[in-house]
């Protein structure tokens, strides 16, 4: 008789973007007279950028003519895209090489596979809160031990909060973990680390033999100087960091589906080149990227598709904008929304985080995602996305004035 994989069932609940999901669609259901104005989940709203709508159709023409179509793609990424990536790495002064850059269908599955190619004895820390699927895919891996259904947090998980108190800049952990994951600008609460502070992680993680997973989606959104864009401008992070990235945040691409993993080659445990196990696993369980969707990807990356695409970023940036002062002008306190996308509030005295999620939606009919759902440290805090359309955002805050 068959058995299911234990790991699984020891996950809790849903996942948090699916239970808002259901609350939203019953709510809806019974209200469908209800405007409901969505700035919850970090989804785009703005259409593709032009060049890389031309790029699609060239490449869909490409693909009905016998000289011009392809059938697999590399399962590490066509040459032109990985080239073109490797050349913005250069621009920003990071030594990366084209054959170090890994082309997927998006960072939220290489994060929640990179941890495949590491032993399952591996310790994890991560920021709390953080993004959901660092913890889950450990779970599935069976890589957190058990969980406390009173402080919801997992047995041998170390996290590290990030609170306004410590200005949401996580501490080196008092455990040693083998395993750090670091997403900044940051996945929900919109902070970041300066180079010197990011390059105390890099030394720490090179000293104590851990690996650094440097989550990076949002770095199309830095506006401040001392922030860097990538963990490879810290001296020394080619020994100790992995970096995910992707094209949905910073040119639409939620619905095609395209990101990257840089693996440099000199981060090795004892002979073995990290490098060469992630290159044999994406071989093996993956086909790579449709071709369409990687000529967009270039597209992107070409002068005209920077400028189109730093017009939609500049775009979602002003509604993050909005969102902040409008909720500071009505007596929240706030954070993030300059560097990231993400506003990140506390929710009112007294009340939980989905007690306000509930409060928001059933008054005022608009949709957050409530803090505690990326972990302990993030009850009594709520998030907000600049991801809407502006008009809508306009009159969300209209809305929460009057809360």
């Amino acid at each position: 008789m068959f058995e299911l994989n234990q790991d699984y069932l020891k996950l809790p609940g849903s996942y948090l973007f699916s239970t808002i999901g259901k609350k939203v669609a019953a709510f809806s259901a019974a209200h469908p007279d209800k405007k409901i104005i969505r700035l919850g989940i970090g989804d785009v709203t703005l259409p593709l950028a032009p060049a890389v709508i031309r790029a699609l159709h060239e490449a869909v023409d490409e693909m009905g003519q016998a000289e011009t179509f392809r059938g697999y793609a590399p399962d590490l990424g066509y040459d032109f895209l990985r080239n073109a990536i490797a050349q913005e790495y250069r621009s920003l002064n990071c030594d990366i090489a084209a054959d170090e850059i890994f082309v997927s269908d998006g960072a939220k599955g290489d994060s929640a596979n990179i941890q495949e190619i590491f032993a399952k004895e591996s310790r994890i820390a991560v920021c709390d809160p953080v993004y959901p699927v660092y913890v889950d895919s450990n779970v599935m891996a069976g890589r957190t031990g058990t969980w406390n259904p009173d402080t919801q947090t997992w047995s041998d998980v170390i996290y590290m909060p990030c609170t306004g108190e410590n200005g949401f800049v996580p501490e080196l952990p008092k455990e040693t973990p083998d395993l750090i994951y670091l997403c900044f600008p940051n996945n929900p609460t919109g902070g970041t680390l300066t180079k010197d502070e990011l390059q105390v992680w890099v030394d720490y993680a090179n000293k104590n033999g851990a690996v650094i997973l440097f989550d990076a989606a949002y770095e199309a959104y830095i506006s401040e100087p001392g922030v860097p864009h990538s963990i490879y401008a810290c001296e020394g992070a080619r020994t100790c960091a992995i970096e995910l990235k992707s094209f949905s945040k910073n040119a639409g691409f939620t619905g095609l589906r395209l990101g990257y993993t840089v693996v440099p080659k000199e981060l090795k445990r004892g002979n073995t080149a990290v490098h060469a196990l992630w290159a044999r696993r994406h071989g093996t369980k993956y086909n790579g990227a449709p071709y369409i969707v990687q000529r967009a990807g270039e597209a992107v990356l070409s002068p005209e598709g920077k400028k189109q695409t730093a017009e939609q970023v500049a775009y979602y940036m002003r509604n993050a904008g909005t969102i902040k002062k409008g909720l500071a002008d009505a007596g929240f306190t706030v954070y993030g929304g300059v560097n990231s996308p993400y506003v990140w509030l506390k929710t009112p005295e007294g009340m939980s985080s989905w007690a306000f999620f509930d409060e928001l939606l059933e008054r005022l009919n608009i949709v957050g995602t409530p803090g505690s759902g990326f972990g302990p440290s993030g009850e009594g805090y709520f998030r907000l996305t600049g991801f809407g359309t502006y008009e809508n955002t306009l009159e969300a805050i209209g809305r929460i004035r009057s809360f």
